[in-house]
């Protein structure tokens, strides 16, 4: 699992079938370095989360068939370093 930032939402017309509907998301590390994961959990620009990643990342997914490889697993309320 890793900790990013949402920093904002990617729009996509045309999609692989099954992920149509689920958001996704921008998120970016603390040293800047941006990827997309689908967002399950409705998480809003400016949300720090955790993500899940790899193979496990469709395992949060409704239907582990789905393609993802980056998965938002939850909101952090706070941590300490």
């Amino acid at each position: 699992m890793d900790i990013f930032q949402v920093v904002g939402t990617v729009v996509c017309t045309c999609r692989h079938p099954g992920i149509e509907q689920l958001p996704l998301r921008i998120v970016q590390d603390r040293k800047g370095k941006i990827q997309v994961a689908v967002d399950t959990i409705g998480s809003r620009e400016g949300n720090w989360v955790f993500t899940i990643s790899g193979s496990a990342a469709r395992l949060a997914l409704d239907d582990p068939s789905l393609l993802t490889d980056l998965t938002i697993g939850g909101v952090i309320d706070s941590w300490e370093e």
